[in-house]
Order: structure tokens, then sequence, then C-alpha cells
């Protein structure tokens, strides 16, 4: 849990706002209203949040620099898996909740689909500190 909170999370959020207002646009651009499309919008905007700050974290890199964590960092890079699993969890939690929340989709549905982009999260953080340590 220690090594994600070292992940570069202010520009995580940045890049997840942009792509959660790209999202409503293009939905809204599309002629799609409703509270589907602000839940869809949330949706990817967590997606990009949690991939690229579990990402940032593994990697190493972070929005408060270069500190006393080089333990830390080195423990993360060396388990890229286990570092995925908080965001995974993470992502699924806040999917499940916005789909719950802001749309009539049913339990199951919204647990399958929050599983599924847990997954995704998984899998970019998981390969991209996989790929950086066997380059390192």
């Amino acid at each position: 849990m220690a090594s994600v909170t070292l992940g570069p999370w202010r520009p995580a959020a940045v890049v997840g706002a942009l792509g959660g207002g790209v999202s409503l646009v293009l939905h809204l651009v599309g002629g799609h209203f409703g509270l589907g499309i602000l839940s869809s919008a949330l949706s990817v905007a967590a997606l990009l949040f949690f991939c690229v700050g579990g990402a940032g974290s593994v990697l190493g890199y972070s929005s408060r620099g270069a500190g006393r964590d080089h333990r830390i960092r080195r423990w993360a890079r060396s388990h890229p898996w286990q570092v995925a699993a908080v965001p995974a969890g993470m992502m699924f939690l806040t999917d499940v909740v916005v789909r719950q929340v802001l749309t009539s989709q049913g339990l199951f549905g919204s647990v399958w689909t929050g599983l599924w982009h847990g997954a995704v999260v998984a899998a970019v953080v998981g390969v991209a500190g996989t790929f950086s340590r066997s380059r390192a």
C-alpha cells in the first residue's frame, strides 16, 4: 500500500479529468443525454487516473520528487503485480459505486463491469512494472 502512495497522483488526476471530460463531450456531441453518460465519463476518468498513478508508482515516478523512500520504490519495482492490486481494487470499488448510484444497472452488471475495469488497471500497471524491471 505504501508503494502506491508514491505514485504521480496529481498528474494522474489531471489525465483522468481530461479523459473524463473528453468522454463526456463526445457523448454530448453524439446526442446522448442522461446519467448514463455521466457514469461512463466518470468511469473513464477513474480508469485513466488509476492507470497513470499506479503505473507511475511502479515505475518510480512521483509528483513529490525523490525522498527517503528508496526501499519502498525498490520493493515496488520488484513486485509490480502486488502494487497493481491496490489501484485495481480501488478501480473496482469506484466503478461499482458510480454505476450503482448513477445508473439503473443491476448489481451483477455493475460488479462485472467493475471487475473487468479493475483487470484492465491491473494489467496496465503490472505489465508496465514487469517490462521496466526487465529493462533495468
